[in-house]
């Protein structure tokens, strides 16, 4: 099973047919992913279910409806066991960006946490589940594949928000403060922390 999030709803990509209660389900194959981005931005139905017989085939079959935009990301800890995140378009969010050509994709997380938080220094310490969302830019619609990984530093300079990225705040938040920023976040950074 997989999940990918358009704004705060799931589409469960599952080899599973159940009874429809708050969410509709449609067969993968035929699937008019349109139409679903649709049903779940404007009616109230809580998610969405695409469903196909061969597991292993879900999701590489899903991410063949749209274009994808491969991204690296950091949930960093610091020596005060608080996590860094940052604040943009009204929304808490951990630091993540863009793959670029020849690039590894631990080096896009760790050049993006240092490009959009001032944070150096940083070291992976292990991979976290990979998420999904679709986004629409310049009128298309495209799906997000963010490689998460935990890391650590020793960084206790000054935090630098990228502006130019419209981030406005990057705060090392304990654990207390790191559970209320997600009350105002993110449905794929709450399933990362």
């Amino acid at each position: 099973m997989h999940t990918i999030y358009v704004g705060d709803k799931p589409i469960i990509l599952t080899t599973k047919i159940e009874k429809e209660t708050d969410f509709k389900s449609f067969l993968l194959k035929t699937v008019n992913i349109g139409k679903v981005i649709k049903l779940l931005n404007k009616t109230d139905i809580k998610a969405v279910h695409l469903i196909h017989k061969n597991e292993e085939k879900l999701l590489k079959r899903f991410l063949k409806l749209l274009p994808n935009v491969v991204a690296g990301g950091g949930k960093v800890y610091n020596n005060n066991n608080e996590t860094l995140f940052i604040y943009r378009n009204d929304k808490w969010d951990l630091p993540k960006g863009k793959a670029e050509k020849k690039e590894t994709i631990e080096e896009t997380a760790i050049r993006e946490v240092e490009e959009e938080t001032g944070v150096k220094n940083l070291k992976i310490s292990k991979p976290l589940p990979t998420t999904y969302h679709i986004f629409k830019r310049n009128g298309k619609h495209k799906i997000k594949v963010t490689y998460w990984f935990e890391m650590t530093t020793d960084f206790d300079g000054k935090l630098l928000p990228e502006e130019n990225e419209g981030i406005t705040k990057v705060e090392w938040l304990n654990e207390k403060a790191s559970q209320e920023a997600l009350d105002n976040s993110y449905a794929n950074i709450r399933v990362l922390v």
